[in-house]
C-alpha cells in the first residue's frame, strides 16, 4: 500500500484515497493518469512511464508480484474525474 500512495503523490496527484474493500483495496489518485496502454507495462521490471524520473521501474513489478503471492491480482482502472486506481483484489478463501 504504501508503494501505491507514494507513486500516486510523486506522479503528480494532489489528492489520494486509500479505499479498503470487501476482497481488497484501491489507491485513488487525481494525477494525469496512465495511459491505458501503458497499464500493462508499468508492471514490467524497470519500465517506467518517464524514463528521467526518479527510481528505478521496479515498485508496481514487485507491488504486482506481492499481491499475486496472496493470491491476488493488481489492476489499473482510471479514476472517475481522471487519475488513476490501483486495485488490488484477493480470492475468497
Amino acid at each position: 500500500m504504501t508503494n501505491l500512495v507514494q507513486n500516486a503523490i510523486e506522479h503528480g496527484g494532489c489528492h489520494v484515497i486509500l479505499r479498503v474493500l470487501q476482497s481488497g483495496f484501491e489507491v485513488e489518485d487525481d494525477g494525469p493518469g496512465i495511459p491505458p496502454k501503458e497499464r500493462e507495462r508499468v508492471f514490467e521490471p524497470f519500465h517506467r512511464l518517464r524514463p528521467r524520473s526518479t527510481g528505478s521501474g521496479l515498485g508496481l513489478n514487485l507491488v504486482q508480484q506481492i499481491i499475486e503471492r496472496h493470491d491476488g491480482r493488481v489492476s489499473i482502472l482510471s479514476a472517475p474525474g481522471g487519475g488513476t486506481i490501483v486495485r488490488a483484489e484477493f480470492a475468497s478463501r
